[in-house]
């Protein structure tokens, strides 16, 4: 058996992450970047393998043994997360795993890929003695080109640009590397590598979607997988660090502003992948585009070629959209003929001083309610997110901000504490302005028993949480949304709901 080129692991620290939501509640999606990669190396020779600690549940002991088995050549961590804001909190799993290989006499190189790495490449290298090497950017075309040198020798290291590693005992950051171009994305990331995947008794079972997408029965959620149509966002709000895969320089405290493009795989290429999907069973799916609403050039035939599927009626998908553009009445009506049964939209504030200098003025004014009200009219369902905490928020604009969530009353509701996350332009800033910002991994974690959101000028950071915590709880128990759900899913749905209302989450920050 010719030995693997290259494993990639999606790492585990589900427990640590979301706490009593673990168990039961939070979403376990598809590796998404860790099957990119994979058939990406694939396809240019080399053989690869995919080790899914957190869909297999696997402990570190189980783990380091299933990779020692495998004796790769080079083991690749991917530290991204269900969005793109929470790759950071990856970095516990991947930390506690490779200090594990390392004391195992595991002496193939680790390397990781990830939104924290390329924010803080020298960082990591400084305080993370079990990482070998880190790419600065997607990792693409330096995953080809590292390949193709004898991994195992550090020297080889100095002719791959875009990573990181140390020399002569010091972190040193190679010249950057380009990211595919829109002219190659068929080609050089041709589709993902779904066949590696896991599973326990037909493909796609050991993952599951959110509840409130399966419409808050449990038996809905699987078989589940998510798929990106295009990367990168147009976009620069200044609490996303998405475009952090783009960056072309090498920056310690990089935000990847120069970079603002997103890329698009081909309709007629992408249809591709979701026949695959469904010929395997899945028929829930989240289109995990940032802004899939957001050019007509793309999303308009892909969801034409969806539609005309046999497959097409049977589908219950979720994408992205930003409010300012789910609004058309023809294209709402074809996104819906598609398969895409919800929206997810980043509301974020009621306050619309607030909303724009989060998303730095790009966020173009619209009636909230006039948008949901078009978008349930075309018989979607919208999963509403807030942010509590935005610069300027005070305990009266983020209550204005959760009586309007009850008024629009959507049958899917989601809000988080306004966290610095790295390869933000919030975390820039307060990195500038001296502000007492995570040291833990799982501090990033927007459920975690530690997490340490920002404060703002009028509010602490404890008085946030509290209030985002208290909210969900609020929304979450409020009879006219409970009323809503059971009116439309049944009153197990409803049940499901208030069983979750009981999973308490305990934060440290809070307790005294």
């Amino acid at each position: 058996m010719n030995r693997l080129d290259v494993l990639f692991i999606n790492p585990g620290n589900h427990q640590e992450i979301y706490q009593g939501l673990a168990n039961k509640y939070s979403a376990i999606e598809t590796p998404t970047w860790a099957l990119l990669l994979a058939q990406s190396c694939r396809s240019v020779g080399y053989k690869v393998g995919i080790l899914d600690v957190n869909a297999e549940g696997l402990t570190l002991e189980q783990a380091t043994q299933k990779i020692g088995e495998k004796n790769p050549r080079l083991i690749c961590f991917v530290g991204y997360g269900q969005n793109p804001n929470a790759g950071t909190v990856s970095m516990g799993g991947i930390v506690k795993l490779a200090k594990a290989l390392k004391e195992s006499g595991i002496s193939t190189p680790v390397a990781v890929v990830g939104s924290y790495v390329q924010s803080l490449p020298i960082k990591t290298l400084e305080e993370e003695p079990s990482i070998d090497i880190v790419f600065t950017n997607e990792g693409v075309y330096a995953l080809h080109h590292l390949l193709k040198e004898d991994v195992s020798d550090p020297r080889a290291w100095e002719n791959v640009k875009g990573i990181g590693y140390r020399k002569d005992g010091k972190p040193h950051l190679n010249l950057p590397s380009p990211v595919v171009p829109q002219e190659k994305m068929d080609t050089d990331l041709p589709g993902y590598a779904w066949d590696l995947l896991p599973f326990r008794n037909k493909p796609f079972d050991l993952y599951r979607a959110p509840m409130w997408h399966a419409s808050y029965i449990e038996e809905n959620r699987s078989p589940y997988a998510a798929i990106y149509t295009s990367l990168g966002c147009s976009f620069r709000c200044s609490f996303c660090m998405i475009n952090i895969i783009n960056r072309n320089d090498n920056a310690e405290v990089g935000v990847a502003s120069n970079y603002s493009s997103m890329r698009f795989w081909s309709p007629e290429f992408i249809i591709q992948e979701f026949d695959k999907l469904a010929a395997m069973g899945v028929r829930t799916l989240r289109i995990s585009d940032e802004m899939f609403l957001l050019n007509q050039k793309y999303y308009v035939p892909l969801c034409k070629l969806l539609k005309e599927r046999p497959y097409g009626k049977e589908l219950n998908m979720w994408a992205y959209s930003r409010v300012d553009t789910a609004r058309k009445p023809e294209n709402l009506k074809l996104v819906r003929e598609a398969g895409i049964r919800w929206l997810c939209l980043g509301i974020e504030s009621s306050d619309k001083k607030i909303r724009l200098q989060a998303t730095k003025g790009s966020f173009e004014d619209v009636d909230i309610r006039d948008v949901i009200k078009r978008v349930h009219d075309a018989d979607i369902e919208v999963m509403a997110n807030y942010l509590f905490g935005l610069p300027g928020d005070d305990f009266k604009t983020m209550q204005r901000t959760l009586d309007t969530s009850k008024e629009l009353c959507t049958l899917a509701w989601n809000a988080y504490a306004v966290m610095a996350l790295p390869g933000s332009q919030l975390y820039k800033e307060a990195l500038d302005q001296g502000v007492d910002l995570p040291q833990e991994y799982t501090e990033f974690s927007f459920h975690s028993y530690n997490t340490k959101p920002l404060p703002t000028e009028h509010l602490q950071a404890s008085e946030i949480l509290k209030f985002r915590d208290q909210a969900w709880l609020d929304y979450h128990r409020y009879l006219p949304f409970l009323e809503k759900v059971e009116q439309k899913h049944g009153l197990a749905a409803r049940k499901n709901i208030e069983e979750m209302t009981q999973v308490q989450l305990h934060r440290k920050i809070c307790e005294n």
